[in-house]
């Protein structure tokens, strides 16, 4: 038993099973749509100099890209997918906040918000879904310590092995 299959570590699966690169998928594609609809309701309101959100849903919009792309090309980190959820919980409490009891009514009136909090809704559920999915931090950073000190004593390795063989030969005809 190596130290990625320690106790604590059995029962996280790699990074890439089919249930989680579903689930990313499904996260990144939710907050890629959410940040869309964010842009596309922003864009044309930047001239509005008294209301401050559309510069606050490009801000945002820009951040939960950046969440997107992360959760694609990143490890498995739980902090990110904690930051995902809490991104797009954010723009619904904020939506909620902003319209406060006649929340029901500005959603049923605005097709737009009704596509981005469809889609921040299922983007909350699967980034909460990639949390409990995946391992503590210290466990993915041990595994990266191990695939780096592998891949070292892999090149390394060799090197040493021809570098001991020379410098004997070299003393055996001395």
């Amino acid at each position: 038993m190596n130290a990625t299959e320690s106790g604590s570590d059995r029962q996280f699966t790699g990074r890439d099973t089919s249930r989680k690169r579903l689930l990313r998928a499904v996260a990144a594609q939710t907050a890629a749509l959410s940040a869309a609809v964010h842009f596309l309701w922003a864009w044309p309101r930047l001239a509005e100099p008294a209301d401050a959100r559309p510069y606050v849903f490009l801000l945002g919009g820009a951040f939960t890209v950046a969440i997107a792309v992360a959760t694609l090309r990143a490890d498995e980190y739980r902090r990110l997918y904690a930051l995902g959820a809490g991104t797009l919980a954010a723009f619904l409490a904020g939506y909620a906040g902003w319209h406060g009891g006649g929340t029901a009514a500005a959603l049923a009136s605005d097709p737009l918000a009704i596509v981005a909090k469809g889609a921040e809704v299922v983007g909350v559920a699967a980034f909460l879904a990639l949390y409990r999915l995946a391992p503590p931090t210290s466990v993915v950073v041990e595994r990266q310590e191990e695939a780096e000190s592998g891949e070292e004593e892999a090149t390394n390795g060799g090197e040493a092995i021809g570098d001991t063989t020379a410098s004997n030969d070299e003393d055996a005809r001395a």
